[in-house]
């Protein structure tokens, strides 16, 4: 209840517009405090009446649309509401009389409007299309510029007037709310705003249009709009005009979304208020069947032009809106309108901050390219951007010389994205596209080679504020289509490049650095032999280059990395040239890597060189590793490799998946009869084209895995698994280091493939390896606890060979992982030699027990609660083997006495006469001697070690 609903509240606010009256000096103050107190809110509108009808501000919106206006779209709801009751309950008491401060303040608003409105002319639509052909030629009177910004106003709190506080017109407001809507203003950026404010009343409020010629005039405005948005928006000067706001109704009104409409409508008045949906099926009729058909929609929009240097600071509705909506539509596709140029141009036109709608409208569009508008007309696509359009936009980043203007690295960007996105949703959607016989031309791999992916990831994450959600996006699409440019070293190496410690190094760079060139770079690798230190002062200057300054010389430095496998080049200039390696890996990896496998191919006097593609080492990445074997022993030339071999393993894994599903069409062999039996064969076929593609990585990766423990091999120790090993046999006590370093690197890549896929480390044991690398593989590579989870099945092989693997692995994983698990596996592989020493034949059993005896020192080294079990082994197979020997029983059975008592009695024995292991020469005249009696030797020589190793503490 509200003071001016009793007779008390009236007489206070009359007595009150009294005292202000006699001093007008404090009608604003007391006017103040009524809004701040909430109360007699007829004595605000009066004291406005009274002391500022008349006053005008700069832009000539009077006091009194000013103060309403703040009171109805201020942010303080309290005053909101209880102003808008004021104008509710002035309407239900039916007072409106010349005394009534409500009818006068609209009395006040409409005379206000009226003052403004230009001259009405009573005019046809048919005359009007007569008169008015040319753009900005008018037969209306329009309104004068210097009214148009209070036109506006009025326009705001009339719509606040009927949204909030409920205001219902009379039929003379309505009449002449719609004459200042339908009224025509001048070109400049407040006529935008007046048109677009009225369009929205007219959407929101479709009321005031209630009889024939009301609609005829709502009409021929609307035609006027259409007509003159594009003169409007040439001779404004603004990007976001009426004409887009239009044609987004258009689309939202054939797509049937009412609530869109509705929450444009409210954030263009920049006021919530209630608008009913079956409210505007008026104007979707006028709009769907005489103003805006949908195809006039479609045809309309592609000619609109786009908008220049789009970015997230302009803002209002753009034409990038309604093509977007149009485009999840299909309304394009639909009428065979082709929209590919206009995107493709606005893609050209924008810079950072990047616009939010952008994202989305390539998304769309590449959903449009894809799948059909509908399985009947299945060819109802859009056109994909040409790869000579897309080549354009990254010209002079493929290091090609170009005078035309250059694009914004926004605009490579959104390129890339679009470029990546698109082959994504090929390969996604590519089951489907098969069953409709549908096939969207995918990009080369030449195009994706001339693309600098790599650079530009680089610039993306140095924009991430400016750029929204695109550097996540791209790399989340690099990490699914381009595995090997996420490779963890590099963006380790990469923040190291561009940190702190980099930029304090170019601060040192100076004029010398910079002057010299890839051709100087070039004479100086040609005097390598005779002069070390000018190629080394140029390669340091080198390195106080950014990554992308560097890319000119890459040619230079990967083609003369085969002179440097010569003897004599320094250690320095090797690490140097490994160094701007890495660093021009994070610019350009793809292209880098191709150039350097070319240039490390071992000399071939006769046969020529072969040029291998990015292709080629996708498909086969050991080419990598058919490499000059000097590399073998030269460290950060190796280390280069293995970077490459890791890449090329991933891409492979990537093109595989992709070639995969590419090829899926050939699965599918449409056959109308028998569609069931077809869908079952289909799936059938899946299965087996994926498990072929596993095996196929699996026996990749572990060939590489095998090549590089027989790299690990020492000269002398590969000379019987490899004869090309023989040649770096000479010197090798020299390059001892280098094999070293060299296992290491070896050592952590063979770490993070076990980790990445631990099927490799089991295939690779289940193949097994030369058992002198299991101490370097055992202690080299930290994840190779992972074998003790599939001993007990490499041990259970029927093969006698993997049984001796297994169990020497087994020794050395129990020494380096002294676990619960560990002992678990010793337990199981002393219980397997006892079974097998039962079941073995005399020849069988001397092949496997000479190797595998030692590796029970090991397990007694690691667990002595096994020191019982291990013994009673040794002493079975002393007994065994003693039984089987007739002719040599008298030199046998003391042995067999001897290993009883050590048995029995070490400690006593330890003091004065434990033997030592039978000595080399004894072992040499031991070669002619009975299988068991040599296998009782080993038997009573791992007694002594073990007894030796128990009572020292070793």
């Amino acid at each position: 209840r509200q003071d001016e609903e009793s007779i008390g509240g009236r007489r206070r606010t009359e007595a009150l517009r009294q005292l202000c009256k006699m001093n007008p000096s404090q009608a604003l103050k007391v006017r103040s405090m009524v809004v701040e107190e909430c109360h007699l809110p007829g004595l605000g509108v009066a004291l406005t009446l009274d002391h500022t009808k008349n006053e005008v501000g700069e832009d000539g919106v009077s006091n009194m649309v000013c103060f309403v206006s703040g009171l109805l779209l201020g942010t303080n709801t309290k005053v909101r509401t209880w102003f808008g009751t004021f104008i509710r309950n002035g309407q239900l008491r039916r007072r409106e009389n010349s005394s009534s401060v409500l009818w006068q303040m609209r009395r006040q608003l409409l005379s206000e409007l009226m003052g403004i409105l230009p001259a009405a002319k009573s005019i046809s639509v048919a005359d009007e299309a007569e008169k008015s052909q040319e753009p900005g030629v008018s037969v209306h009177p329009g309104l004068k510029e210097e009214h148009v910004v209070k036109a506006s106003a009025l326009l705001r709190l009339y719509c606040a007037l009927m949204g909030i506080a409920g205001l219902k017109p009379t039929d003379e407001e309505a009449e002449q709310v719609l004459q200042l809507m339908t009224s025509r203003p001048p070109a400049t950026p407040a006529g935008v705003r007046f048109v677009s404010l009225s369009f929205c009343m007219l959407l929101a409020f479709s009321t005031v249009v209630s009889t024939p010629e009301q609609e005829q005039l709502m009409l021929m405005w609307l035609s006027w709009m259409i007509k003159e948005e594009a003169y409007f928006e040439s001779t404004a000067g603004v990007s976001a005009s009426f004409g887009e706001m239009l044609l987004l109704v258009a689309m939202y009104f054939h797509s049937n979304q009412l609530s869109a409409i509705i929450d444009l409508v409210c954030s263009t008045l920049g006021m919530k208020i209630v608008i009913k949906p079956s409210s505007l099926s008026r104007m979707k009729t006028i709009f769907t069947q005489e103003i805006f058909t949908e195809q006039v929609v479609t045809a309309h929009a592609v000619r609109v032009p786009v908008t220049s240097n789009l970015s997230a600071n302009i803002s209002g509705f753009l034409p990038i809106h309604c093509i977007y909506q149009l485009l999840r539509s299909r309304a394009f596709t639909k009428h065979k309108v082709s929209i590919k140029d206009w995107i493709y141009t606005q893609i050209c036109e924008t810079t950072t901050p990047l616009h939010q709608q952008l994202l989305p409208l390539i998304d769309v569009y590449i959903n449009s390219i894809i799948t059909p508008a509908s399985k009947s007309s299945p060819e109802a696509t859009n056109k994909p951007v040409t790869e000579q359009e897309i080549l354009k936009v990254f010209h002079g980043l493929t290091g090609e010389n170009s005078r035309a203007k250059p694009h914004t690295i926004t605009t490579q960007l959104l390129m890339l994205y679009y470029v990546l996105s698109y082959e994504e949703a090929l390969l996604a959607n590519s089951k489907s596209l098969a069953v409709m016989q549908r096939k969207p031309k995918s990009y080369s791999s030449a195009m994706m080679d001339q693309i600098p992916i790599k650079y530009l990831i680089r610039q993306a994450q140095g924009l991430q504020q400016e750029l929204g959600g695109l550097h996540s996006a791209l790399l989340r699409l690099l990490s699914t289509n381009y595995p090997h440019l996420c490779i963890v070293d590099d963006w380790i190496c990469e923040e190291e490049i561009t940190g702190t410690d980099a930029l304090l190094r170019r601060m040192l760079l100076t004029s010398s650095a910079k002057s010299h060139s890839p051709k100087q770079l070039q004479e100086a690798f040609q005097l390598l032999q005779s002069n070390h230190t000018h190629v080394m002062q140029i390669l340091e200057h080198l390195t106080l280059l950014s990554a992308s300054d560097l890319i000119p010389y890459a040619e230079v430095i990967t083609a003369n990395m085969i002179q440097l496998l010569n003897v004599g080049v320094p250690r320095r200039i090797l690490q140097t040239v490994n160094k701007l390696w890495m660093t021009l890996n994070t610019v350009m990896p793809r292209r880098l890597w191709v150039m350097t496998v070319n240039a490390l191919q071992p000399p071939l006097k006769l046969a020529r060189h072969h040029k291998y593609t990015q292709n080629d080492l996708m498909i086969d990445p050991l080419i990598v590793l058919r490499c000059d074997p000097r590399i073998q022993r030269c460290p950060p030339i190796m280390d280069i490799t293995l970077h490459m071999l890791n890449g090329y393993l991933l891409a492979s894994k990537a093109y595989l998946n992709s070639y995969l599903k590419e090829t899926a069409d050939q699965d599918m062999k449409p056959s109308p009869n028998n569609t069931a039996a077809l869908a079952g064969q289909v799936e059938a076929m899946e299965v087996t084209r994926e498990e072929l593609k596993n095996a196929l990585l699996a026996a990749q990766d572990s060939a590489a895995v095998q090549i590089l423990l027989e790299i690990c091999l020492s000269a002398e120790e590969g000379k019987d698994q490899n004869p090309a090993c023989s040649q770096l046999l000479e010197g090798e006590e020299s390059l001892l280091c280098n094999l070293r370093e060299v296992q290491c690197l070896i050592c952590c890549l063979l770490h993070q493939m076990f980790i990445a896929d631990p099927n490799i480390a089991k295939l690779v044991h289940f193949q097994g390896y030369p058992c002198q690398l299991l101490p370097l593989t055992v202690a080299g590579i930290p994840s190779m606890h992972i074998c003790l989870d599939f001993i007990p099945e490499l041990i259970a092989q029927p093969e006698l060979e993997k049984q001796i693997f297994a169990i020497q692995l087994l020794s050395h994983l129990c020494i380096q992982y002294a676990l619960p698990k560990s002992l678990s596996m010793a337990r199981l592989a002393i219980n397997v030699m006892g079974t097998l020493l039962t079941v073995l034949t005399q020849a069988k059993r001397f092949l496997f027990f000479m190797p595998t005896l030692p590796c029970l020192v090991s397990f007694c080294q690691a667990f002595p609660p096994l020191y019982e079990d291990i013994m009673s082994l040794l002493i079975q197979i002393g007994q065994v083997c003693a039984s089987n020997v007739t002719t040599q029983t008298r030199d046998v059975d003391p042995v067999i006495t001897r290993l009883q008592k050590l048995k029995e009695k070490p400690k006593e024995l330890s003091g004065t006469s434990i033997p030592s292991p039978m000595p080399v020469t004894a072992l040499k005249d031991t070669e002619s001697l009975d299988p068991d009696v040599q296998l009782c030797q080993r038997v009573e020589s791992t007694i002594v070690e073990i007894i030796n190793m128990s009572v020292t503490g070793v």
